[in-house]
């Protein structure tokens, strides 16, 4: 939590389940639990987000074939729902409009 309860940017990416569950030390890895913390809707509903952005805007398909061009498309799909978590993140905290060249730039 930041200042005055609000969510900071990881914990909410954290919390839609748009990152990896890594356990880490002094750059060791120490385990990969709590795959499961989060908000499974939220999860659901980003990676359909994604999907229907790289359906509809050219500048998200783009970015998504970058990115499938050096992983597979899950990897690729769910690079594209967090990018989508984090500009949901300051839409939330700034209340302003979507900017795709900002999130996607």
């Amino acid at each position: 939590m930041g200042t005055k309860g609000v969510p900071t940017l990881p914990g909410y990416a954290s919390y839609c389940r748009c990152v990896g569950s890594q356990k880490t030390s002094n750059g060791t890895l120490n385990g990969r639990g709590n795959t499961k913390n989060g908000n499974r809707y939220l999860a659901w509903a980003y990676v359909e987000a994604a999907n229907f952005a790289v359906r509809y805007s050219p500048q998200i398909k783009r970015y998504y074939q970058r990115k499938r061009a050096k992983s597979n498309g899950i990897v690729a799909i769910k690079t594209v729902a967090h990018k989508l978590a984090r500009a949901c993140y300051y839409i939330l905290r700034d209340q302003v409009p979507f900017d795709v060249e900002k999130a996607f730039a």
